[in-house]
Parts: structure tokens; sequence; C-alpha cells
């Protein structure tokens, strides 16, 4: 489908969904309703085996809600019913319960709702002059879509706390001590590291990484013993497809395997 939001563009074996809302890539109520088509289309498309989301530019990924929508009454602020608010704390539960790895791209700026987006995602990768934050409290508000909650299971509760009730921005360096992301890149160099990450990602068997995502998301919102039976449930799944018995076959012969999805 067409996106006026948004530029997809499907690689051989991964897609680049870029968020094409200069000068900041603000996030409107239109690109969240692109985004989640954006990430349905993409997790439906078997040639398409991870995704990689980032911002167009070099300054911003996004920083954040667009306040000119929201102080009109037409984004989430202005929402009585908080119903644009669920819907787009929706998108970003869509981006985490993905069957496929979603990488971001921080080419630049992650804040407010652009951190949340980031933080959606499975991994984070971000170039050394990045900064990120949830600035929201200086505007007399607070994080609204997941923010409160994906921050301090990433980071902590003390930091998370820090970062929220502050509006403390951190570097990339100090996003990668306190685990926001998972590495940090040079300049000019973010989008070659993501693309080998990316095709190596892509290059997993397609069954056990569902199987891993579903097992980890699910698992963290409930017990160890429950998310133990999670873990069983989908290892089961996992060795009676065919991708398993090429890969021990693959071991076995020294070779490399062929997994095909099935």
């Amino acid at each position: 489908m067409p996106y006026e939001c948004l530029i997809v563009d499907k690689k051989d074996t991964y897609a680049v969904v870029t968020l094409n809302r200069p000068p900041a890539n603000a996030i409107s109520s239109k690109l969240m309703e692109e985004l989640d088509a954006a990430i349905d289309e993409l997790d439906d498309d078997a040639a398409v085996r991870c995704i990689v989301l980032t911002g167009s530019g070099d300054r911003f990924f996004s920083a954040g809600a667009d306040i000119k929508e929201m102080s009109k009454g037409g984004g989430v602020v202005g929402d009585k019913t908080r119903g644009t608010l669920r819907r787009h704390q929706a998108v970003t539960t869509r981006i985490d319960r993905c069957y496929k790895p979603v990488i971001a791209a921080l080419n630049g700026m992650a804040l407010g709702g652009g951190c949340e987006l980031a933080l959606a995602c499975h991994m984070r990768i971000a170039a050394e002059d990045v900064t990120l934050g949830q600035p929201e409290v200086n505007l007399g508000i607070i994080p609204g879509y997941g923010g409160t909650q994906r921050l301090p299971r990433l980071v902590g509760k003390a930091k998370g706390l820090e970062m929220a009730l502050l509006g403390t921005l951190v570097s990339a360096r100090e996003a990668l001590d306190i685990g926001l992301v998972n590495r940090v890149v040079p300049n000019g160099q973010l989008m070659a590291e993501v693309d080998k990450l990316a095709r190596k990602l892509a290059k997993q068997p397609p069954i056990a990484v569902r199987l891993i995502l579903d097992a980890v998301s699910r698992g963290l919102d409930t017990t160890l013993e429950q998310g133990l039976g999670i873990e069983a449930e989908n290892f089961g799944e996992a060795i009676a497809s065919e991708d398993a018995r090429e890969g021990i076959t693959a071991f076995i012969e020294k070779r490399e395997p062929k997994f095909k999805g099935r």
C-alpha cells in the first residue's frame, strides 16, 4: 500500500521502514496508523525475515509526538476517551510482539514517543552521537506509548524513574552502559552495521526465531514457572519442525544449514 509518512524498502531478506515526516519525524496519528499497517504487511511476507525501523535524515530518529496535533485536540492529549492513546500503545505492542526481529536503527535523537518506538523494538543500534530520553515530564505530561513500562524493564526501576521524572537525556554510550541500546557504532556506519545484523538474523531459522520472540515476550509478563511452561511448549513446536531436522543434520554433517521456515 502507498504510505504518506513512511518509506518501506524491501531488500532481499529484510525490509527497512523509515519514518518520513521531516524535519523531526514527529509521530502523528497518521504515521502510527501507517506503521501498524506496514508491520502487518511485513510480518505476513515470507520473504521478509527481519524488519529495520529508522528515521529519515541524520538528526532525528523521531523527536516524539506531534505537539501541534496534540494541541489541536487531534492527538493523544486532546482525546478525552483515551482511545487515540490506546491505539498508539497498540502499535508499539504490535512491534514488540512481531513474529520477526525488529531492529531500531537510531540515526538521530530518539525522544519521547520516538524513544518509546525504539523501546518496542527487539534490538536497538545507535550511532555514537545519538541521544535518547523521555522528556515528557517537562511538558507536564507523562510517557504514553509504553515508556513507563518498557523503560524500567530494560534499564531497571531506579534508572527508569530517574529518566522519566527528571526528563533526563542520555548519550548513546550511556544508553549502552545501562542496557538501553545493544550496540553503538561510529557515525556514518550505522546502516552498514544494521545491514550486517539484519542479514545475519534473516539467516536464522524462522520458526525458532518466532518461538524465541514469543517465549520471551509472553514469559516476561508472567512468573518464572509459567514462563518455563511457555518455553517447553515452544520447544516442542520447534523440535518438530523441518528446520530443526535440517539444523541437526547440518551440524552432524559439518555444513551450513539451509532453513526454509517449515
